[in-house]
């Protein structure tokens, strides 16, 4: 930035000192007085003098010092009296003394030792004797004076000269920037994801370290959480055990009874467990074709007798675990046909996002329980048996797989009836 900043100002003085200052256009009261007579003086580096005819005479009248002599010069040249000749300057002279110093040199190389000149812009007012003005004035210009050229080229060098220097310092700077988002979107995807590590400024340094604690405290609580959650499942198993051999003493109509209990706790252990080993397993991430998966989960099911279609399959590849991704499909199937009777399986691409739909025919949901239902152990249903539904963990499954591959899935309840489960995943 200084080294920018150093590089304009430099520039600027160069234009400065080096760069003479515009001349103005001039023009003697011979000139002019000639142009009041009909007949206009040629030019070839000035612009014409033009004459108009008015019924005012030109504004604002200028009261400069100069205004007296040079109405009287033009009163003298015309033959006509003072009081009928109006000077209007609108801009007045330029003040640079070097703009003077130029204008007596030319006037000397011609030969004139004294000449009465104008500076434009202004314009010079005749009242005729019907009452009517006439007045000169030099011809309005248009677009950029060969001065103002000249700098405005000066300007688009220096700016094309400096673009290098501004583009690698923007980029510099945006780099680290663009370099965290990346993490966090990685990070989102893949809780596992490797720590950031970025070089720049001590902000940037700042930040990236405060990035790379935070996911470490994340993964940290993560890793404490589930592990005490397998911890507790897998103790449990050992009271199970024992409480089993115990109930053989019991009488025969609570011994059924009580089995069967132990039966559904030893069933939502292992899958607890079962749970956990999967949140917790790293799966390798490898570019796979979602709708060839698609159409072999549909493909073993229908072998079975079930009911289960592949409506429509684009090919979309994306970059995910292939055992997790099949599980994820497996379970929004197999709920499609164990509440619906029927499953039907859509795989498109929408933007940057691969999309499945699963459609069933079955009941629908109520929107209050759309997202309860992805909760652990959460059923509507409050009987366990496997004639009616599992423990309440498949869904939890498909959400949790789902999010780590930075997606999500969503339930929707259609009008015309049925259960729409949409899987988004990046790709």
């Amino acid at each position: 930035m200084v080294i920018s900043l150093v590089a304009a100002q430099a520039i600027s003085l160069v234009l400065l000192f080096n760069l003479p200052p515009p001349t103005p256009d001039f023009y003697r009261l011979t000139e002019v007085a000639q142009a009041f007579r009909g007949s206009p003086p040629t030019f070839t580096d000035r612009r014409p003098l033009e004459v108009r005819v008015s019924d005012e005479p030109p504004e604002p009248a200028t009261d400069a010092r100069f205004a007296p002599k040079t109405r009287a010069k033009l009163s003298e040249l015309l033959g006509v009296p003072k009081d009928r000749l109006v000077i209007a300057a609108r801009g007045g002279p330029f003040a640079d003394r070097r703009v003077f110093r130029i204008l007596r040199d030319r006037a000397a190389q011609e030969g004139v030792r004294e000449e009465h000149f104008l500076l434009d812009p202004f314009e010079i007012g005749l009242q005729r004797a019907d009452g009517k003005w006439v007045s000169v004035r030099p011809t309005p210009a248009f677009g950029l004076t060969p001065w103002q050229s000249r700098i405005a080229i000066w300007f688009v060098l220096s700016g094309v000269a400096l673009a290098p220097i501004a583009y690698l310092f923007a980029r510099r700077l945006s780099e680290p920037i663009r370099g965290m988002a990346r993490a966090a979107e990685r990070l989102g995807r893949d809780p596992n994801a490797p720590p950031v590590d970025l070089k720049g400024s001590a902000e940037v340094a700042v930040a990236a370290a405060a990035f790379n604690d935070m996911q470490a405290r994340l993964a940290r609580y993560v890793d404490d959480r589930t592990a005490m959650m397998a911890s507790i499942a897998h103790d449990l198993r050992t009271p199970l055990t024992r409480l089993r051999f115990r109930i053989e003493s019991a009488p025969e109509e609570q011994r059924a009874k009580m089995a069967a209990d132990l039966d559904q706790m030893e069933e939502m252990v292992s899958a607890t467990l079962a749970f956990v080993r999967d949140a917790t397993r790293p799966g390798e991430r490898t570019p796979l074709e979602l709708s060839s998966l698609v159409e072999s989960i549909c493909d073993e099911m229908a072998e079975t007798g079930a009911q289960c279609e592949v409506q429509s399959a684009d090919k979309v590849v994306l970059e995910g675990d292939p055992m997790a991704l099949r599980r994820l499909l497996s379970n929004l199937l197999e709920n499609a046909l164990k509440f619906g009777g029927k499953a039907r399986a859509r795989v498109h691409q929408d933007g940057v996002h691969a999309v499945v739909e699963v459609d069933d025919d079955g009941p629908g949901i109520p929107d209050t329980d759309l997202e309860r239902v992805f909760e652990p152990f959460y059923r509507r249903e409050p009987s366990r048996s496997r004639k009616t539904g599992g423990i309440g963990l498949g869904l939890a499954v498909v959400r949790t797989i789902a999010r780590g591959h930075g997606g999500d899935v969503t339930l929707i309840n259609r009008p015309s009836g049925g259960l729409t489960a949409r899987v988004q995943l990046p790709l």
